[in-house]
């Protein structure tokens, strides 16, 4: 039997998921996580089979919880379930170690596919993200396809432009409604994936690519 741990933020997503996972015989839901950095405690702890992950949650973003998932090194499987249908997740979902991305709008029978499928070892993609084949991502993953501004999320991207033009932490969290916090953790990341280490080079970075002229 299939053993699961369901994270997202909104209570009655988790107990409509749980309701249709439970109705598979093989399915067993372990635990529920609602931010995080919960979800990656629980995967610790319980080491479930597989984790139904969300992307968007306080205390740690989805991303971030996979990548410490897969660095503990678990067992544990994880399928993203994401309102986010742009490449640009999906890839850095798949980088960060995540084997199946299933969007919310697909119908529950798909993140029951998508489930057997990483269970047997499989990776799955939502058939509504893109008409590309399945190999297309995971070519893109382990390469250098692409520079590293284009592996940012959305939201990543939203935090640069912003913090390039002057804006804080605080000022950036309350432009687009969400925690300091979470705009810190989004801010680190990029700053690694673009290999940066400080404001300056933040900035320097921005200019070379034609983003601002000057420094603000």
């Amino acid at each position: 039997m299939g053993s699961i741990v369901l994270a997202d933020d909104h209570l009655i997503v988790r107990k409509g998921l749980k309701a249709i996972l439970s109705a598979e015989p093989d399915f067993n839901i372990v635990g529920e996580a609602g931010d995080g950095l919960e979800a990656v405690d629980l995967v610790a702890r319980l080491e479930p089979d597989i984790l139904v992950l969300d992307l968007m949650m306080p205390g740690i973003n989805g991303l971030e919880a996979i990548r410490q998932i897969a660095r503990k090194n678990l067992k544990t499987a994880i399928v993203v379930l994401s309102m986010h249908n742009s490449e640009a997740y999906v890839l850095e979902a798949l980088r960060s170690g995540a084997k199946a991305y299933i969007l919310k709008e697909a119908p529950p029978e798909e993140l029951i596919r998508a489930i057997r499928e990483v269970t047997a070892g499989h990776s799955y993609l939502s058939s509504q993200i893109s008409a590309q084949s399945i190999d297309s991502y995971l070519q893109k993953t382990e390469g250098n396809l692409l520079e590293p501004f284009q592996t940012l999320t959305p939201r990543e991207q939203e935090i640069f432009r912003l913090a390039i033009h002057g804006f804080s932490n605080t000022e950036i969290a309350s432009n687009l409604h969400i925690s300091p916090r979470t705009v810190e953790t989004h801010r680190s990341s990029l700053m690694h994936k673009l290999g940066l280490h400080n404001h300056t080079q933040l900035i320097k970075y921005a200019i070379t690519r034609g983003m601002i002229t000057e420094v603000i």
